[in-house]
């Protein structure tokens, strides 16, 4: 084969290459290369789109406290019946407003009224279940007249909803505490006929004796009636000022006093166990809203 005519075949074999490697290069997901039109702007991943920023001072339900808006709105809101129902229902008269029965249609009113549907006050907000890890320090109180922190100065950025606290703990007692805006949930979370699960761990100045642990087992005599103990154990043998205790009363400093009646001190306090919910990835100052099965098992107590 002359020479000729192994340079034009080497160069058909170049070509057909170069070919190749350019329908690979097509086919790969390469990134782009970046020209002079875009050069000025680095790589960055995609940032999703820019939403108009929320209204503070409104609720998740479209208006703010002080807001005037129709009954019927407020009834929908609540999740009761629709804004026609509720017109049907305000025009036989089971509705009142603060104590007064509201028949005309076009009563407007605002979230601070106390609007009632059959004799059931109504929450337009969404319901909100939140759960702290309450640090030493702070007063289980919405307002403080002496001006001391107050449990709602952590959860005050929370949600927009106006939310409470569940129960009491004192300002030295440290651990779980709920906050809600659904009354009756709270309310059935309190009451010492529902039996809620409660357990602590309480470090006492000096060791507890068998005979104490036993009859404290055994439920003992305070000026304000029996205080029941569901279960009581040292935490650990080898320490046995370290006690778990386990109750439902919801009488005030409870745990306390029960330890005061055979003379001892409690140095720590901190509840570790509330209705089914723990502590478990919540560090001391810091709370998170409780997920749905958490909600549901509430409800079912």
């Amino acid at each position: 084969m002359s020479k000729y005519y192994k340079m034009k075949e080497n160069r058909n074999k170049n070509q057909s290459r170069k070919k190749q490697r350019s329908k690979t290069e097509r086919e790969m997901p390469f990134p782009k290369k970046r020209t002079a039109k875009n050069r000025e702007q680095p790589f960055s991943p995609e940032k999703p789109p820019k939403t108009k920023p929320a209204n503070k001072k409104s609720n998740k339900k479209g208006f703010a406290p002080d807001e005037k808006i129709r009954l019927n709105r407020f009834m929908s809101n609540a999740g009761v019946c629709s804004r026609r129902e509720a017109d049907q229902f305000i025009q036989s008269g089971c509705v009142t407003v603060n104590g007064k029965t509201v028949s005309e249609l076009g009563t407007k009113v605002s979230l601070s009224d106390d609007v009632r549907f059959n004799g059931e006050q109504l929450n337009p907000e969404s319901k909100v279940y939140l759960l702290l890890n309450k640090p030493k320090g702070f007063v289980t109180t919405t307002s403080d007249p002496q001006e001391r922190k107050t449990v709602m100065q952590l959860v005050e950025r929370a949600c927009r909803e106006r939310i409470y606290p569940v129960g009491r703990l004192d300002k030295d007692t440290t651990g779980l505490l709920l906050f809600t805006n659904d009354g009756e949930m709270a309310k059935k979370l309190t009451h010492p006929g529902h039996n809620v699960k409660k357990i602590y761990h309480v470090v006492l100045d000096k060791p507890l004796t068998k005979n104490h642990l036993l009859e404290i087992a055994g439920g003992i005599e305070l000026e304000d009636g029996t205080a029941g103990v569901d279960a009581v154990s040292y935490i650990d043998n080898t320490d046995k000022s370290e006690i778990g205790i386990e109750i439902h009363s919801g009488k005030n400093r409870i745990v306390r006093r029960i330890f005061e009646h055979f003379g001892y001190s409690v140095k720590k306090l901190d509840r570790v166990y509330f209705a089914g919910l723990t502590k478990k990835n919540i560090p001391r100052g810091k709370w998170r809203f409780l997920t749905k099965t958490e909600i549901n098992q509430l409800k079912m107590k």
